[in-house]
């Protein structure tokens, strides 16, 4: 477990190990969670000893329904990364957010799918 108490310090050591992966962390992904729909909301990668889990944030829906009706640019989205097994119980919440709009997963639902082994999660 991961003993940083502070969750900036803790997420500017994760993000600093994730961008040190090779190849954009892609040969070092153990998990990936999607919604029903196929939209990706967190991949969990392994980084130097370290379970680090990335998810995408953005600050509103996207789709057909949206209001205001205006385009959606790049640099409304950002990516999280966040160490996966902090010993804080309070810091459960992970943010997350596909097009089906914006959610919270669990860091211990995160590790006991992969303590069971999973390689890719569907949410409804």
């Amino acid at each position: 477990m991961t003993l940083v108490t502070d969750r900036y310090e803790r997420e500017l050591q994760a993000r600093q190990k994730w961008e040190a992966l090779p190849h954009g962390g892609r040969d070092s992904l153990i998990m990936q969670v999607q919604c029903a729909d196929g939209h990706h909301l967190a991949k969990v990668f392994h980084a130097n000893g370290e379970r680090l889990v990335m998810t995408t944030l953005r600050p509103r829906s996207h789709g057909s329904r949206d209001i205001p009706d205006k385009p959606h640019t790049p640099g409304e989205v950002r990516h999280m990364v966040d160490m996966l097994d902090v010993d804080d119980a309070a810091d459960d919440g992970i943010p997350a957010w596909c097009d089906c709009g914006a959610r919270t997963l669990s860091r211990a639902g995160l590790r006991n799918w992969l303590a069971e082994g999973e390689r890719r999660v569907v949410l409804n």
